[in-house]
Parts: structure tokens; C-alpha cells; sequence
């Protein structure tokens, strides 16, 4: 069972690949996402026990070098996470959705790392940076007061980073919206 995530950001993508590579041999993981992102970046994402997830990072930075643009190791993800990433979270019974939108990947992952831990509210996506020129968001549900707390505690663990764009709570959304969102 994957515990850790983590990912280098390139700014080849040739690069990217061969990194990829090194990342998936260099430690027992599983390749969550291994492609282009806006603007023309490369994104490798990995999950497994911690020290995999480091070795993988690790053998990463050995090839990624100057195209190396961000990282981020998470121990102990929430498991939410890795559905929410791979957009395959099972939500339901939607009573307010949080939104926190960032101009990184690995930001956006660790706001919602954060959210989830912080309360009784569930992961519905973390849309990773395609076609939206290199932002990030992710989305979440559950009681208003959990969502506001869960939203607040993303926004915290980024806030000084500089790479907040927006942060949204919506109460009683509406189920046209709730339909193209889940």
C-alpha cells in the first residue's frame, strides 16, 4: 500500500522521460503520472513505502539536473490523494465544495494533503496542470464548516510560497455543477 508521493517538475520533456525512467528503476513505485504539463513541463509522480518514494527522488535528481523546476516528497499522504490525482473519487451527498487553485503541481498536492487531514471532508479531484497554463486545483466536499476548515488548512501550508491563485467555498452548490464536477 503506497503511503508516500512524490514528484519532480522538469522543464524538458525529453528530459522528463529519461528521468521517469531512472525514478521507476531506482526505487519500487508505482508511476502515478509520467507526462506533459502547461507550459511545456514534465511532470513525474510517483507512490510507494517512503524510502522507495526517496530512493525514486533521489535517483530523479541525479539525471533531472538544470531541468529540475520543483519537487515534493509527502510521507504519510493522506490516502484520498492518490484517487483524487488519478480522478477516480467515489463522492456523494455534496453539501459544499472547497476549491483551492495554485500555480504549481506539488503546491497544489500538498494543499490538499493538508485539507484532507484536517478534517471530515472528501477529496473529489487534484486536476494536475493540463490546459491551464501550469495552474493547478483541486476540489473537495462535505459539511460547509468542514470545507471551510479544510480549505483554509490547504491554503496555510502554501500561503507563503507565492503560489496561491484563489481559494472558494460554495455552500449548497447547485447539482448542474455538482454534475459536470464528479
Amino acid at each position: 500500500m503506497n503511503n508516500a508521493i512524490g514528484l519532480l517538475e522538469l522543464r524538458s520533456i525529453a528530459e522528463g522521460i529519461k528521468t521517469a525512467d531512472v525514478m521507476v528503476k531506482a526505487g519500487d513505485v508505482e508511476l502515478l503520472f509520467c507526462g506533459t504539463a502547461c507550459p511545456g513541463k514534465f511532470l513525474v509522480l510517483v507512490g510507494g513505502q517512503v524510502g522507495a518514494v526517496r530512493s525514486a527522488i533521489n535517483g530523479g535528481h541525479q539525471v533531472a539536473e538544470e531541468w529540475l523546476v520543483d519537487e515534493m516528497l509527502i510521507p504519510n499522504v493522506h490516502r484520498s490523494v492518490f484517487s483524487a490525482i488519478s480522478a477516480t473519487s467515489n463522492v456523494s451527498n455534496v453539501k459544499a465544495i472547497g476549491i483551492i487553485e495554485t500555480y504549481s503541481v506539488a503546491s497544489c498536492i500538498l494543499a490538499a494533503d493538508k485539507a484532507a487531514k484536517s478534517g471530515n471532508v472528501d477529496l473529489i479531484e487534484v486536476r494536475l496542470a493540463k490546459g491551464m497554463g501550469g495552474k493547478s486545483f483541486m476540489l473537495l466536499s462535505g459539511e460547509i464548516g468542514a470545507v471551510k476548515a479544510a480549505v483554509a488548512a490547504g491554503v496555510e501550508v502554501i500561503k507563503d510560497n507565492g503560489v496561491l491563485v484563489s481559494q472558494v467555498v460554495i455552500s449548497g452548490p447547485d447539482q448542474a455543477v455538482i454534475n459536470h464536477l464528479i
